[in-house]
């Protein structure tokens, strides 16, 4: 489809990128048929046979359903977690070299030995990571995915974790970042207030180059130190750009809506606590199903709004949280920016791996029933298909050359039988996500994980919100954050002046 085609269809592209699953974990058993994209046949999702099976220890552990709610701790996902379970125990990957063969056996082995983030232990249920979940536990994403297109070769960006995912989806590129960021490289982001890619990133371009510009939601329901959205870690991005998700619902159903391209964050969770819970990422520690709410809400808001035969809604994951997959990661381009010589490339990663596959369903009533797309794409994918619609130009090599979704939008009419309502998740209980205290305890701050970056983008907002003459005292203060408590305090009061500030400009 041109790109004329699509820009006229096309008006409000929405985002929402959970947190820390993979394709077969969540969707390996759904058994989903339907039309192939590209040939128009019937056909089915590359999911599991049942079969698949890792070796760990003289034993073997299959596939199986269902997979628990929540899991006792956060399985590994880390640069060096990944090269383990893609190609197996012991591997490991040549600084500036290729990745070392995948055969996706190391899952278990490598869930046996981690100690997520320093939390926990291992644990003696090594199964645990091969569990899948049964489609009547997840109803929401089998009903979207049943009503518009699933892509079932989506991967992650960086065979990693968040950070990394989440800044190309942002950028096409993760500025060389290839693991979790560090208390000693926030400081140096803190030089130049903020993170920042050679080329930019996707919000500076599109407000750069069209009328209206973007906007981001953070979610704010759930604890307060999950509702910092990692958008505001990027340089030009601040907090109090950001609009809480609550308001989503209200604004989209103004005929005014006018931003072109919206990001909706998740609340994270208690990340100060790392327990992650009560908050709507899907993250493997919280409920599954608190996810599946923030999925149903996000989409119901779009269909019952004036804007739904304009829109398009893209639903993905940032990466597989350690979690299997049976499909072998395709190779694909460098950014071609400043990645490998980057400070912040730790492993002398190329960037020519893709990473673990992960769910992504597309949503759009220019999109016929039941689609499933079996071309490769990832989070590059994203910046891609805004350019395309918007007629924008690349960020770097990763956009320019990853696939985007413009021809799935191939109804010259909208669709009106698009349902308006999605399955509840299922009724059992769900604990109330303000019910979970951010953290008592006054263990020492992690030196590395997602804290750290989090804090970073809660003093960039403070600075922003403060006089001049208070950043000394703030930054100072700053440094002597100590404890998670402390870390949860400080997220507290950012909070305030943040919300201080949204009531005095509204």
């Amino acid at each position: 489809m041109s790109v004329n085609n699509a820009s006229q269809k096309i008006q409000n592209i929405f985002v929402l990128m959970l947190e820390n699953r993979s394709f077969d974990h969540m969707l390996g058993f759904s058994g989903i048929t339907g039309i192939d994209a590209e040939t128009g046949q019937n056909t089915q999702i590359e999911g599991l046979s049942g079969q698949e099976s890792n070796l760990y220890d003289g034993e073997s552990y299959q596939v199986t359903m269902p997979a628990d709610y929540v899991m006792p701790f956060d399985p590994g996902h880390e640069f060096t977690d990944v090269v383990e379970q893609l190609a197996g125990a012991g591997a490991a990957y040549p600084a500036g070299g290729m990745y070392p063969p995948i055969n996706n056996s190391g899952f278990v082995a490598d869930y046996a030995t981690t100690k997520s983030a320093g939390e926990g232990g291992a644990t003696s249920n090594f199964g645990e990571i091969m569990k899948c979940y049964d489609p009547k536990q997840v109803p929401v994403m089998v009903a979207l995915a049943q009503e518009f297109a699933l892509c079932d070769n989506w991967f992650a960006a960086v065979p990693g974790p968040t950070w990394p995912n989440r800044f190309f989806l942002m950028a096409a590129s993760s500025g060389g970042l290839d693991h979790s960021p560090t208390t000693g490289e926030i400081i140096q982001w803190e030089t130049f207030d903020g993170f920042e890619f050679e080329n930019g990133n996707l919000f500076n371009l599109v407000n750069q180059h069209t009328a209206l510009g973007s906007r981001i939601y953070h979610g704010d329901i759930g604890p307060v130190a999950g509702s910092i959205p990692i958008a505001s870690a990027l340089k030009g991005i601040n907090y109090t750009d950001t609009i809480p998700y609550s308001q989503f619902a209200q604004d989209i159903k103004q005929y005014s809506y006018p931003w072109p391209f919206t990001f909706i964050e998740p609340n994270y969770g208690d990340i100060t606590n790392n327990s992650y819970q009560g908050g709507t990422s899907q993250h493997p520690m919280d409920d599954v199903r608190n996810g599946e709410r923030l999925i149903k809400s996000t989409y119901e808001a779009i269909r019952n709004s004036p804007h739904w035969e304009n829109s398009l809604l893209i639903i993905t994951y940032d990466e597989h949280g350690g979690f299997y997959d049976h499909l072998v990661p395709p190779n694909t381009v460098a950014p071609g920016d400043n990645s490998q010589t980057s400070q912040y490339n730790q492993y002398g990663f190329t960037f020519e791996q893709l990473g673990v596959r992960v769910p992504a369903i597309i949503v759009s009533p220019f999109i016929p029933k039941n689609i499933i797309d079996h071309r490769v794409y990832e989070h590059s994918s994203v910046p891609a298909t805004v350019e395309a619609i918007l007629g924008l130009p690349h960020l770097t090599q990763r956009d320019a050359t990853a696939r985007d979704l413009t021809s799935l939008l191939s109804l010259s009419v909208a669709r009106t039988d698009a349902p308006t309502i999605l399955p509840d998740p299922p009724n059992d209980w769900v604990p109330e996500s303000n019910s979970f205290a951010l953290t008592n305890d006054d263990e020492s701050l992690p030196q590395a994980g997602n804290l750290p970056g989090f804090l970073h983008a809660a003093l960039k907002a403070d600075l922003a919100l403060s006089p001049s003459y208070e950043h000394s005292d703030i930054q100072l203060a700053f440094q002597n954050l100590k404890t998670k408590k402390d870390a949860a305090d400080y997220i507290q009061t950012v909070k305030q002046k943040a919300d201080n500030y949204h009531m005095m400009n509204s």
